[in-house]
């Protein structure tokens, strides 16, 4: 799932989305962690040695009998999925076990004589479905990160089974009498502080489905989530095969301007793609945009960017338009059946955002000083083409290409020059070296430990005191079976309704994987994306909650990125780079002048950055704020022009998400995309909370960090759990710092 807000593009992630949606709201209404399992059992691990442990289509049928490894207890010594016996047709029936199971569970619970208490229905609650989490969060990490043909045609299937399930509970009757006759109340049922949020949340979680709507309503709502599930499933498979289909063929005249590391990446393409001896330019970012960064080529350049912002619009059969019509219909007929006006006053109301109109607040006071700012770094890159005897108007396929030059000549900075210092071993080693100096966290690598993929490495995490915190998987590289972008998820989330449970999170990249023996160079934006999702891991590892349904990353969306992007500022401290940032072949650190270039250089083109980003922002808000019940004949394709012709979109830039393959706003960040830049207040507003103590790693500071922000989970309200961090509520003049873009 993104980075900072001006550079979201990584982040694919809902909150703590990364497991499918509708997995996620039956996991807040079940109160599941992912196995109910303790983390405490130690024994031997087996090596794995398959690359790929979940076959596709055309594997023999094993004739002999077999417990279902889904469906089992996950041993081993840190009881990770034991991924080499897992095989796609082990899904189907554990889905049915599972949903069994937790049909039962729920009745039990609902049907029940007995005077509700907080025991025999909140509880109860939260420890109902742990089969389930445990089956559905090992599918749609796979699903996500290693697909094949078979899982995504039980994707497909499971879909619309278990957006019915969802709505079987929230939907309930005797289930919600429950919740509401505890709610009413909740003063005199002595809970302490996290039992009672947890009770407010569940009947809030209730009220929101439509628990107290008439009988017919409660059937249109069951209808709409099994239809935008399955839709949702059908967009995300789209924008995949777009990827994954469309690939330009170069020879070596068409190189000009590529970096060796660039000509290496796009020579293993090609081998993978059967054309050994040519080059291939994907879809997968860290192809397609470091060669529109550095390709010479203006034709290629062209063809390469208008194949990127095409993806969800490039045949018949994988175009989403028509799909995000019925998809934002049906969301404006449930946020009616509600009451709301728009779906965007529904899903605002349980936010910090709170309403549409302090979202567009907060992004027209950033988006005119950014426009007024990308408008002076388009006619600096203007004057560089010019300079260079072009006589081209700068178009967007050129914006990267020219920038960089500009960069070098300003600045005397270019990734060419960084790259060698951002070695992907060194970045893992500072995220979890600073991770160590603010929460006393260690990481020890396990070789021999289940994975799911060869590329895939397990860290076991511990605290000071030696005790085991977690499990931590890094899946770094990009290939064909895993989409573009960035993000964390959970194998298993942090609770202790049914003993110890300890997270297992992963953080899964799409970075250029190095040639075999050498060492994998990120880039500098590339190194802020890996402590970002890291940060996000630490939310997950360092949960310290009572409940599963509260643990980690289930926080509202507009908090959910504020310890990923306040993370991301480690990087650059001085500590940091001096330690890390060395030469892959040399292990001499990066020259102190060099450093302060790439210092002075941390602004440049922010106008562009913010810009593509706020224009996604606003066209997510403004296609959720449709005031009509009926949008199936919406044309996508001019609502979005419409709303860019509006803001005075400069001609030069493309909204970093265009509508057909906008993957967040399809899952957990419909009328949420603002998030990024809500969080962004907040965390330059709370990283200066170090820099006033003269110490960016202040013990007393990180403690309290440790405490409100990382480990809470969603405890309290999150503003709540600012103020008592910060001392204050956060304040935007951070932000307009922190991008360049005050006064």
């Amino acid at each position: 799932m993104a980075k900072t807000a001006g550079k979201a593009t990584t982040k694919k992630k809902g909150a703590a989305l990364k497991v499918k949606a509708t997995a996620k709201r039956i996991a807040k209404v079940a109160g599941k962690s992912a196995t109910g399992e303790s983390a405490t059992a130690r024994v031997k691990v087996k090596p794995v040695s398959k690359r790929h442990v979940l076959a596709g289509k055309g594997d023999k049928v094993r004739s002999k009998p077999r417990a279902n490894p889904l469906l089992s207890r996950w041993g081993g010594a840190y009881e990770l999925p034991p991924f080499g016996k897992i095989t796609p047709e082990d899904f189907r029936p554990a889905f049915a076990v599972a949903l069994k199971e937790h049909k039962a569970e729920i009745a039990r619970i609902a049907d029940q004589t007995a005077k509700p208490t907080f025991a025999n229905t909140v509880l109860a609650l939260e420890k109902a479905g742990r089969t389930l989490s445990r089956v559905a969060s090992v599918f749609y990490n796979l699903a996500g990160a290693d697909t094949n043909d078979a899982l995504q045609e039980i994707e497909r299937e499971m879909a619309p089974k278990l957006a019915a399930h969802e709505s079987a509970i929230m939907l309930n009757g005797k289930l919600f009498k429950r919740i509401e006759e505890l709610h009413e109340r909740r003063d005199a049922l002595k809970l302490d502080d996290e039992q009672r949020r947890i009770l407010e949340l569940h009947y809030k979680w209730l009220v929101r489905s439509g628990a107290k709507l008439n009988g017919k309503q409660k059937k249109r709502v069951a209808e709409i989530n099994g239809r935008l599930a399955t839709l949702a499933t059908q967009f995300s498979q789209n924008v995949l095969k777009d990827e994954q289909s469309w690939r330009m063929v170069l020879d070596e005249k068409d190189l000009d301007g590529l970096s060796n590391e660039l000509r290496d990446a796009a020579a293993r393409a090609a081998v993978d793609a059967g054309l050994p001896g040519k080059y291939v330019i994907t879809l997968s970012r860290s192809s397609v945009e470091p060669f529109l960064q550095f390709s010479a080529r203006r034709d290629l350049r062209e063809q390469a960017f208008n194949a990127w912002i095409r993806r969800g619009e490039m045949g018949e059969k994988t175009d989403n338009r028509a799909i995000t019509a019925e998809i934002i219909a049906l969301r404006t007929e449930f946020a009616k059946l509600l009451g709301y006006q728009t779906y965007a006053d529904y899903s605002l109301e349980s936010t910090m955002a709170k309403t549409p109109d302090s979202v567009r607040d907060l992004l027209t006071a950033v988006w005119e000083p950014a426009v007024k700012r990308a408008g002076d770094e388009r006619d600096a890159l203007q004057e560089r083409a010019r300079a260079e005897g072009s006589n081209i108007e700068i178009a967007p396929w050129d914006w990267r290409y020219y920038s960089e030059k500009e960069r070098k000549a300003r600045f005397d900075v270019d990734e060419s020059a960084t790259r060698p210092y951002f070695a992907l071993d060194n970045v893992i080693a500072a995220a979890f070296d600073t991770a160590g100096k603010l929460f006393g966290l260690k990481f020890k690598e396990l070789k021999d430990a289940p994975r799911y993929h060869d590329d895939v490495r397990v860290w076991e995490v511990t605290n000071r005191r030696g005790e085991h915190v977690g499990m931590f998987l890094g899946d770094y590289f990009a290939r064909p079976s895993k989409r573009s972008g960035a993000w964390m998820s959970a194998f298993r989330s942090q609770s202790r309704v049914a003993g110890d449970v300890r997270p297992i999170i992963v953080n899964v990249m799409n970075f250029a994987k190095g040639e075999e023996g050498q060492p994998s160079l990120l880039s500098l934006d590339d190194a802020r994306t890996l402590f970002h999702e890291f940060g996000h891991g630490l939310h997950g590892l360092l949960s310290d909650v009572t409940y599963p349904s509260i643990s980690g990353t289930a926080v509202t969306r507009d908090f959910v990125e504020l310890p990923s992007q306040l993370y991301e500022h480690w990087l650059m401290v001085p500590e940091t780079l001096e330690k890390y940032a060395t030469h892959h072949a040399t292990g001499k650190p990066m020259p102190k002048a060099l450093l302060k270039r790439i210092k002075s250089a941390r602004n440049f083109n922010q106008g562009f950055s913010t810009v593509e980003y706020l224009a996604s922002a606003f066209v997510d808000m403004d296609l959720h704020a449709v005031d009509a019940e009926s949008n199936e004949m919406l044309d996508v394709a001019a609502f979005e022009e419409s709303t860019l012709q509006r803001l005075g979109m400069p001609n030069e830039i493309v909204a970093r998400h265009r509508i057909p393959h906008f993957l967040h706003i399809m899952g957990g960040y419909a009328a949420g995309y603002y998030s990024y830049l809500w969080s962004e207040v907040m965390d330059a507003d709370a990283f200066a909370a170090f820099e006033e103590t003269g110490n960016a790693f202040d013990r007393k500071t990180a403690n309290k960090l440790h405490k409100f922000i990382y480990s809470g989970g969603n405890r309290r309200d999150p503003l709540e759990a600012y103020v008592a961090f910060r001392g204050r509520p956060p304040e935007i003049t951070g932000l307009l710092k922190k991008r360049g873009l005050a006064g």
